[in-house]
């Protein structure tokens, strides 16, 4: 059910935004009928690699948000509670101040602050003698305390007409400037970790119970928690270097799904991934529709997301 809906919710954003494209032609382009050359040119060029890194977006985002939520064992955890999502505005705000500004140079800035900021993490967290999970946590605390307070200095210090607004506007996220060759550009380690979380699915099952049970079944904790905790940072630093953060679907989409399915195991994990880009699809269809310039995608996911959580606290008092 969830997938006939996503395909629906597909071919209902190809055809919503400034310049509608009717259903007719949109069936007639997938047959390879003849129609308007600018509908085709809007169609592959604007709507198509747009829609298809929304997709992208919801699944990596919810699906590394529910790896994170089992493997910390809190609810509550995001893809930012080791650093990803700060690290990766640290990137873009040093490409914006500091380098040309230029599209890839931010998304490359991005991807790469991202990383370094994880494995920083790590790093520190392996420092202490402790390896468990409350380490890891303190340890993306830290980072991301002091990824935020170089990120207030850069904002200090830019240019406020071109440079403060670019960051803020990159911190709001947004899906209107996906071209085909960014959405390519970061498709192998969006693959690439998505593919390693399959291959550790088992894993990560058995990581959502103690760390004493995962030992006394042959499984080394530390080493397969790194190797999780890599392979979701690629996809979620993948996605974010070229729209910007994405605010809440990563911490609802999980819990949707939880609550439908009514167990946690991977397989709810991928039924996230679904959700998320459902309720990712509405949010950007609305950002470009019901406004005279589009509204960045991170408010919109904000009024969903928030209410959402409202309601989970009445429901579990």
């Amino acid at each position: 059910m969830a997938i006939i809906l996503l395909c629906a919710a597909f071919g209902f954003s190809i055809g919503v935004g400034k310049y509608p494209i009717p259903i007719k032609d949109i069936i007639k382009i997938i047959f390879g009928k003849e129609v308007d050359s600018t509908v085709k040119m809007v169609f592959f060029n604007l709507r198509l690699p747009r829609t298809i890194m929304v997709i992208m977006a919801g699944i990596g985002l919810s699906i590394s948000g529910s790896v994170y939520q089992t493997i910390f064992k809190n609810p509550l955890a995001t893809p930012d509670i080791i650093g990803v999502s700060s690290g990766a505005t640290l990137g873009a705000a040093i490409a914006i101040v500091f380098l040309s500004g230029g599209t890839f140079t931010i998304a490359f800035s991005a991807f790469a602050g991202g990383i370094v900021a994880v494995f920083v993490a790590l790093g520190l967290a392996r420092m202490s003698e402790n390896k468990g999970i409350a380490t890891l946590v303190l340890a993306g605390i830290v980072i991301g305390s002091i990824t935020n307070g170089l990120i207030m200095i850069l904002k200090f210090f830019a240019d406020p007409e071109r440079q403060l607004a670019a960051i803020e506007f990159w911190s709001m996220g947004s899906f209107a400037g996906i071209t085909s060759d960014k959405m390519l550009g970061v498709l192998p380690f969006f693959l690439l970790g998505i593919t390693m979380l399959i291959l550790l699915r088992w894993q990560i099952n058995i990581l959502s119970l103690s760390d004493d049970e995962g030992k006394s079944l042959g499984l080394k904790i530390e080493r397969v928690r790194l190797l999780i905790i890599i392979a979701a940072t690629l996809v979620v630093a993948s996605i974010v270097s070229i729209t910007g953060l994405i605010s809440f679907i990563s911490l609802i989409a999980p819990h949707i799904a939880r609550i439908i399915r009514k167990r946690n195991d991977f397989s709810t994990a991928i039924f996230s991934g679904l959700i998320g880009s459902l309720i990712l699809i509405v949010a950007d269809c609305l950002a470009r529709s019901i406004g005279s310039s589009e509204i960045p995608i991170s408010i919109l996911t904000t009024f969903i997301g928030a209410p959402y959580l409202a309601y989970l606290m009445s429901r579990h008092r």
